[in-house]
């Protein structure tokens, strides 16, 4: 019942009129950089105002900020949580919450840095009790059962930005995905991160990403039943046309590679971060401005998973530029630059399927 909701759900944002759906904004004037959720709580971590915790069933929020006085650090880029345990990435080290004690502690990393402690992706494996964190420069793996942090130089071919991690998806129980700003590294837990012979490294050589641009970063994973959604950044100057040209691609984890751009419906070859909802991918959107060099938000995307079809999303009320997409289920929320947005189209859908609309 939920996917049938949910298709004709993208069919009433794409085609009815805007006030069809209902939505509703929280966390006015803060920079939402990053979703995460375990059980009734979602977590919201921003760039200024600290991290959120909102409870479903309740209809609660919590701050934890400098200025409430239960966090000293108000500057976030990713947050993960599991039943005990929520992880923050900051731009000065991992902060752990522990939420039987009702305390956060910090942890700092000593290789590589004080650069090194901005911590960009954090991904919980909940088949491997593992916590995977993404720093600026190497990749770190805590073992809830050893209690023990290990970090690994993923650098190939002396590249550095090869061990410069900006996305972490677990694959199931068995794969665990790496992107960086020089590609995208493919990790098998049959066997120790360690041993050379586990990790995959792809770029664009060999025809992987199809050959295209001079360098892959990449910004966003998403996976679905035989495929890996991959998510790239946008980087173009007017002397280098070519280095980051972006893009969304399907990998089959083969070497079937699949493209989306702005030549094939996408409103900005920059991908922000990616999300699934019944058969739709839902992409948010940029485009590198190559005189002034900034970001422009392009909105949102969706992309039909079974015929390939790209549809803009068209709503004023939404913000081009997001920087973070999340599904709880019920709800999907948006984390902008300005405020957090919580999309609900299932209430008036739930009244159409009893026959109040037709």
């Amino acid at each position: 019942m939920k996917k049938f909701l949910v298709f004709f759900a993208l069919i009433n944002i794409t085609c009815f009129a805007q006030d069809e759906f209902e939505i509703e904004y929280f966390l006015r004037g803060s920079e939402v950089t990053d979703i995460s959720a375990y059980g009734d709580e979602i977590w919201f971590a921003t760039n200024g105002n600290g991290l959120f915790k909102y409870l479903k069933k309740s209809n609660k929020w919590e701050q934890f900020s400098t200025s409430k006085g239960n966090l000293q650090h108000d500057f976030f880029y990713c947050v993960a949580a599991n039943q005990d345990f929520i992880w923050a990435g900051s731009i000065d080290g991992l902060f752990i919450y522990d939420k039987k004690r009702n305390n956060w502690t910090k942890r700092k990393f000593g290789l590589g840095g004080q650069l090194s402690n901005w911590i960009r992706s954090i991904a919980y494996d909940d088949y491997e009790k593992v916590v995977w964190i993404g720093r600026f420069q190497y990749l770190t793996k805590y073992d809830e059962k050893t209690k023990r942090f290990t970090d690994y130089d993923l650098t190939v071919r002396g590249n550095p930005k090869s061990n410069t991690i900006k996305s972490i998806k677990v694959d199931g129980d068995s794969l665990v995905w790496f992107g960086t700003e020089a590609g995208l590294h493919k990790y098998n837990k049959s066997r120790d991160i360690s041993d050379s012979r586990t990790i995959t490294f792809f770029d664009n050589r060999f025809n992987y990403f199809n050959g295209e641009g001079e360098q892959i970063s990449v910004s966003a994973l998403l996976t679905e039943r035989n495929n890996l959604w991959i998510g790239l950044d946008e980087f173009i100057t007017a002397e280098r046309p070519e280095f980051n040209i972006g893009g969304l691609y399907r990998f089959n984890r083969k070497n079937d590679w699949l493209r989306f751009d702005d030549s094939k419906g996408l409103t900005g070859n920059g991908i922000n971060d990616l999300e699934l909802t019944g058969n739709f991918i839902w992409a948010s959107t940029y485009q590198f401005g190559k005189a002034a060099k900034e970001i422009y938000g392009r909105g949102l995307v969706l992309i039909n998973r079974l015929n390939n079809q790209v549809i803009p999303v068209r709503d004023n009320r939404i913000p081009q530029l997001i920087n973070k997409i999340f599904f709880d289920g019920t709800y999907l929320w948006m984390g902008t630059n300005q405020s957090l947005i919580r999309i609900n189209f299932f209430n008036q859908l739930a009244q159409w399927d009893k026959g109040e609309k037709l």
